[in-house]
């Protein structure tokens, strides 16, 4: 069995995909793995002729987490990513494009979150669910401005930012970072007039000051903390994710893997000494995808440095899978169309 090829990155420009390779079982429809279903192709990114059921841009970026005075490694999460999703079984055939990552080598953070805002916008367009592999958590605010410039959005689709994380990361600092994401686009939103609708599930007491909670407050923020995302806390947490469904178009879904205990995720930059468990973001993950309304994903602060038995990779390779596949299995087949 293989995996997945690295290829070298560019300073601070892209790095092509590389072909995705893994577990081969034989040739078939009911031994299909995730390898056989992606595609690598920068170029198809702007390509509107060519058909996929989604597609990866890689955001590979350590710069935020530096600039938050976090563990460094996040640059690697993308190939950390790839490995781990590439020998997973699919359940129904799928054709997935890899159009490789944006790498951010060269500290200039805020011209690689344009770049990959420029790569996720035309996929965005075509009503292909991104998933967009990082990095740090400076990823999401990249990811919003690709999201933030399509043709949808700019038509005044409403957009909902849903945040399975610890933190907030609402920090008014004056040099942006990991910590800042959420707020850099609350302030973009506020330029053109409108409020960020912005949800997080998972929020950790001890891991946000009073000064982040007045913040949230100030912005209208909807949260869930820790200790209410329960398995017992079943209905609570569908329900808040229900009505986040409800307030929005379109879905910009946020996953932090810290947001997981840290037996799950030690490879991040601040284990969570509580976390929200698996069988519970995972379904918030499947509850998300299955409303219809997913335009974007983000998987932010894999740490593979810091990974014990690539135990966050696996969780974060898991989440995606269940993002794509239970989106799939949502829409309507022929027999379901009237």
């Amino acid at each position: 069995m293989s995996e997945t090829l690295s290829t070298p990155r560019t300073a601070g420009v892209g790095v092509a995909p590389a072909p995705w390779t893994g577990r081969d079982d034989g040739p078939g429809a009911d031994t299909l793995r995730w390898h056989h279903a992606v595609v690598p192709d920068a170029s198809a990114a702007h390509d509107e002729g060519a058909a996929y059921d989604a597609a990866f841009v890689g955001f590979a970026s350590d710069e935020g987490v530096r600039r938050n005075k976090g563990r460094q490694g996040a640059a690697d999460g993308p190939s950390a990513l790839r490995r781990a999703l590439a020998s997973m079984a699919l359940p129904h055939p799928l054709r997935v494009l890899d159009t490789g990552d944006v790498a951010v080598t060269d500290g200039d953070l805020d011209e690689g979150q344009r770049r990959l805002g420029r790569v996720v916008t035309p996929l965005v367009d075509r009503g292909v669910p991104v998933v967009v592999l990082g990095g740090g958590h400076e990823v999401a605010y990249g990811s919003y401005r690709g999201l933030a410039a399509s043709r949808a959005v700019r038509g005044g689709a409403r957009v909902g930012v849903l945040n399975l994380d610890a933190h907030f990361d609402l920090r008014d600092d004056p040099v942006p970072s990991s910590g800042t994401p959420f707020l850099q686009m609350a302030r973009d939103e506020a330029g053109r007039g409108r409020a960020l609708n912005y949800w997080v599930l998972g929020i950790s007491q001890p891991s946000n000051t009073q000064r982040l909670f007045r913040t949230a407050a100030g912005l209208g923020v909807r949260y869930l903390p820790d200790t209410g995302c329960g398995p017992l806390d079943r209905d609570r947490t569908d329900r808040f994710v229900d009505e986040f469904l409800a307030s929005c178009d379109l879905v910009h879904l946020s996953v932090d893997l810290d947001v997981l205990p840290a037996g799950t995720a030690p490879g991040v930059s601040a284990p969570a000494a509580y976390g929200v468990a698996m069988e519970v973001v995972e379904r918030v993950c499947a509850r998300v995808a299955a409303g219809g309304k997913l335009a974007l994903c983000d998987i932010a602060e894999l740490n593979p440095g810091l990974d014990a038995d690539d135990r966050t990779a696996r969780a974060g390779a898991r989440l995606i899978h269940t993002v794509l596949t239970a989106r799939e299995s949502a829409r309507p087949g022929p027999d379901d169309v009237s």
